[in-house]
């Protein structure tokens, strides 16, 4: 038999935010598509799944969510949009958590649940985040002692940098926040930014934002993984920020450490990434970068190593890259 290899984009087809969890010896894709942002998405479903029993090849086997009946907008003019799923295991169920919003408005965070990584979910009829203007990117993170967290991104309209920002709260139960919404990760740098002038609140700023959270425990540390920038272009990147405890204090990577991921040539604006375990046991990089034209955001793979220095990855990588070999 021939090594496995992997190239990226790893499949074709707009596939945004992709989070990969491992289950039943094999793999499963969860993705914004692009009609899951758009008015013509099938109706009923949301978030398109992909099964992988090499890690290498991936197929389309449907899709997780079976979007609750939510009320339409008031003035009838614009459309409902879901964004980035992740999932997570509990007491033999699985997670599916979630936002939707009217296009980019009034997004709020929920949770489904289902017994096969396929789905399909169901809703449980939760909004999670009611005290938030603005919640997008879940990322459920359990600690080794059990205790749960959800990580996500929302609208703040203080600070320094005006924008979005990372926050926690603690998971009291699967479907349950306890309502605190710590402060975890502002904007704190100019490769940051979204867009000058945005009116955004009644208000013009110069908008920045963090999104896409995703934490790991490695050498006895909590590392947060986040995108910034605007996810339409070339200046979106990934960093990391390090701290002792769940909660913080967060800190960001020096400005002298290089952003983990970054546009190179034939991937562009990379981010939005998750962790899994790979074939080889190794932690691979999961994320979206967009083709030269912009046209789709495609699901990537590279792997990710971890110091007490900080996390690395040779990527975005475009080449081949052994996945495992079937002879060792």
């Amino acid at each position: 038999m021939q090594p496995l290899r992997i190239s990226n984009p790893v499949a074709d087809g707009y596939f945004a935010d992709p989070f990969v969890l491992r289950a039943d010896d094999a793999w499963y894709a969860y993705g914004t598509g692009r009609d899951d942002g758009g008015p013509d998405r099938a109706p009923g479903f949301a978030f398109e799944v992909r099964r992988s029993e090499d890690f290498v090849t991936w197929h389309a086997v449907g899709h997780a969510l079976r979007t609750p009946d939510l009320p339409p907008p008031a003035d009838g003019a614009a459309h409902r949009t879901w964004w980035a799923p992740e999932v997570h295991a509990w007491d033999g169920r699985l997670y599916l958590y979630y936002s939707t919003g009217i296009e980019d408005r009034d997004h709020q965070i929920r949770v489904a649940t289902a017994e096969a990584p396929e789905g399909p979910f169901e809703d449980l009829g939760v909004v999670l985040t009611p005290h938030e203007r603005f919640a997008i990117d879940p990322h459920p993170f359990v600690d080794d002692d059990g205790s749960a967290y959800l990580f996500y991104a929302r609208d703040l309209l203080d600070g320094d940098r005006v924008g979005t920002s990372i926050a926690a709260d603690r998971l009291v139960t699967p479907a349950e926040l306890a309502g605190l919404g710590v402060p975890v990760l502002p904007p704190s740098a100019d490769w940051q930014l979204y867009q000058r002038g945005r009116r955004m609140y009644g208000s013009v700023h110069d908008w920045h934002t963090l999104e896409g959270p995703f934490v790991r425990k490695r050498h006895g540390r909590y590392w947060l993984l986040y995108s910034g920038g605007a996810w339409t272009g070339d200046t979106y990147a990934v960093s990391w920020a390090v701290a002792d405890r769940p909660l913080g204090p967060w800190v960001h990577a020096g400005p002298d450490v290089p952003a983990l991921l970054r546009t190179v040539s034939g991937l562009v604006g990379p981010g939005h990434c998750s962790v899994v375990e790979g074939p080889d046991g190794g932690d691979w990089l999961a994320y979206h970068a967009w083709d030269p034209g912009l046209t789709a955001r495609r699901m990537c793979l590279d792997r990710i190593e971890w110091s007490p220095d900080g996390p690395s990855t040779p990527g975005p990588t475009t080449l081949p890259q052994l996945v495992a070999d079937p002879r060792a």
